[in-house]
């Protein structure tokens, strides 16, 4: 079953030129970033841990991604639920779960679905709703797509 035709949401993707839409969780804590870690092991989905843009390193204990002095680099986690399909979480803070999607690779049903299932995958495991928009939006609560966790699904602009 189709989540989310392609047709209704390919032109929400692209805006302004950017191949970048911005997704977050809010309202997590340690526990969350946890379960994000144990899901991507448990889906088997490649990963690459890093600080800054160095090499790959060995994941850390979920502590250690906040525990760092300030002016310190961020911590990335690159996911690929797809070879093809790229999120990376930047860990910014425990209290909410950031990660950019590169939406030039998703042309097309196939990958949308990709994305979609990646999405009620984090919703389902943390019991909340994810929501995407366009790159530097000032405007957090016009999400282009998401993941309703009232719905249990992913929709068009969720919110509205």
């Amino acid at each position: 079953m189709v989540e989310l035709p392609w047709d209704e949401v390919n032109s929400l993707f692209g805006q302004e030129g950017s191949c970048i839409i911005e997704g977050w969780v809010e309202g997590t804590g340690p526990e969350d970033w946890q379960a994000v870690l144990d899901l991507v092991a448990e889906n088997g989905w490649r990963c690459e841990y890093s600080v800054a843009e160095g090499d790959p390193l060995p994941l850390p204990p979920v502590e250690a991604l906040f525990d760092r002095p300030v002016g310190t680099d961020r911590a990335r986690l690159r996911v690929w639920p797809h070879p093809d399909v790229l999120v990376i979480f930047c860990a910014l803070s425990a209290a909410e779960i950031d990660f950019d999607v590169d939406i030039c690779q998703l042309q097309g049903q196939e990958r949308l679905d990709v994305l979609s299932g990646f999405l009620g995958a984090i919703g389902r495991r943390l019991r909340r709703s994810v929501a995407l928009v366009s790159e530097g939006a000032e405007e957090r609560s016009r999400p282009l797509i998401g993941f309703d966790v009232g719905r249990d699904r992913v929709l068009v602009r969720p919110n509205g």
